[in-house]
């Protein structure tokens, strides 16, 4: 399992259960990279989509603990029915999606940290582990500086030297 965000500079990843940039290149790179797998959150994450519908194109498995069950998405109850969910999906088409809580939550499952670094302040209320600072997370991959909608971002890969298993 993996995980995948953007965030700013204080490591901020929401604001108002939402984005705080609308950056088209860490739009496309997150699309390309979840769409066809699995991608996990919690209720509030899907409470923020359009029209609180599930992503195209991808298994959306929701941990929503009093929700509803639906025909569009996979819910389950609690975190024992979430692992038993994932483990029928390849490891690595499993993506952490989101929100703060379930990125604090699963971090310690996840074999690598997908984080497009945001050259800016975005004023958010929500905030991801920082992983520079993280003993168990190594820096294995920064890509170059890119611009994009004025802002300035290097996608990042994170390694998990200590996983936990689920």
């Amino acid at each position: 399992m993996r995980a995948i965000l953007h965030a700013d500079k204080e490591w901020g990843i929401g604001k108002s259960n939402g984005l705080m940039f609308r950056i088209p290149a860490d739009m496309k790179f997150f699309r390309e990279t979840t769409t066809d797998n699995v991608v996990v959150m919690g209720s509030n994450t899907l409470k923020s989509f359009p029209e609180g519908k599930p992503l195209k194109n991808r298994t959306n498995v929701v941990l929503y603990p009093d929700g509803e069950d639906r025909d569009d998405c996979k819910i389950v109850r609690s975190l024992d029915e979430l692992f038993a969910e994932i483990k029928k999906y390849d490891s690595d088409k499993v993506f952490v999606i989101g929100g703060a809580m379930m990125y604090k939550t699963l971090l310690p499952y996840c074999t690598e940290v997908l984080v497009t670094k945001v050259d800016a302040v975005g004023g958010a209320d929500a905030y991801f582990e920082n992983l520079d600072a993280n003993p168990n997370f190594t820096l294995t991959h920064k890509s170059e500086p890119v611009e994009t909608n004025g802002y300035i971002v290097n996608f990042c890969t994170y390694k998990n030297e200590n996983v936990k298993e689920y």
